[in-house]
């Protein structure tokens, strides 16, 4: 494998955002379903968080 390449970026479930941000499951569907949340990606039925999509969400959010 080439070291040179950088690697992917890591995709988290609802439920891992949830506990990253120390959320209910809930309030991440609430976001997403307004459009509030950080952006996601749906693959199928199956949706998932890029975390430097979520970092920069959150450096927005910074007061």
């Amino acid at each position: 494998m080439d070291s040179s390449r950088t690697s992917l970026p890591v995709l988290l479930t609802p439920e891992d955002l949830a506990d990253y941000l120390n959320v209910s499951l809930r309030t991440i569907e609430g976001w997403r379903l307004s459009r509030k949340g950080p952006a996601y990606v749906r693959m199928g039925k199956h949706v998932r968080y890029r975390a430097d999509r979520v970092e920069s969400w959150l450096g927005e959010r910074a007061v």
